[in-house]
């Protein structure tokens, strides 16, 4: 499964995540339980990824137009 869609199942399930660090060649996002704690880490240097996340750094955020 490519990274995004890794992302997008997890927040399809029901769960949050942030970006905890997103550099031009790779991010590091927490992945959250409901309660906030993050309970597990997604890394990754994938531009498809990377190309979501400078448009939104949190499930709390909008997803971007037309994606």
């Amino acid at each position: 499964m490519r990274p995004l869609e890794q992302l997008i199942q997890w927040e399809d399930a029901g769960a949050g995540w942030r970006v905890a660090a997103l550099g031009p060649d790779a991010a590091v996002v927490d992945l959250l339980a409901c309660t906030g704690e993050p309970v597990d880490v997604l890394r990754s240097d994938d531009p498809e990824l990377l190309a979501y996340l400078g448009a939104r750094r949190s499930s709390e955020e909008d997803p971007p137009a037309g994606g």
